[in-house]
């Protein structure tokens, strides 16, 4: 995943977290548990709309500005990551694994 643009990063990220939270039966958890959820998946489709608009800028000053925007929701989905997990949907593994590919993104979006 090293070689990987950021854009093709967070699409396997999404994947994976995805299937992991399609194993999920939202309507065991609680109404916030629920409201998290819904939220991370969201967020994380828009992580990765911004991280294609941060690949597809036409010139470095807009490619700054939404990179900006695109760490700023991938700090977003990590703390989405660390409250799920206090749900018991991620291990601390699981978290380990997926905050480090989130920080390997994120350093990857300059």
């Amino acid at each position: 995943m090293t070689n990987d643009s950021p854009f093709l990063a967070i699409k396997w990220l999404e994947t994976q977290l995805s299937g992991t939270l399609s194993a999920i039966d939202i309507y065991a958890l609680q109404a916030q548990e629920r409201k998290n959820i819904a939220l991370l998946k969201r967020e994380l489709t828009d992580a990765r709309l911004d991280i294609r608009d941060y690949e597809l800028s036409e010139t470095r000053a807009e490619q700054l500005q939404k990179a900006k925007v695109a760490k700023k929701r991938l700090e977003h989905v990590r703390r989405l990551i660390l409250t799920a997990s206090e749900y018991n949907v991620f291990s601390a593994i699981d978290v380990a694994q997926l905050t480090a590919q989130l920080d390997q993104i994120s350093e990857n979006v300059r």
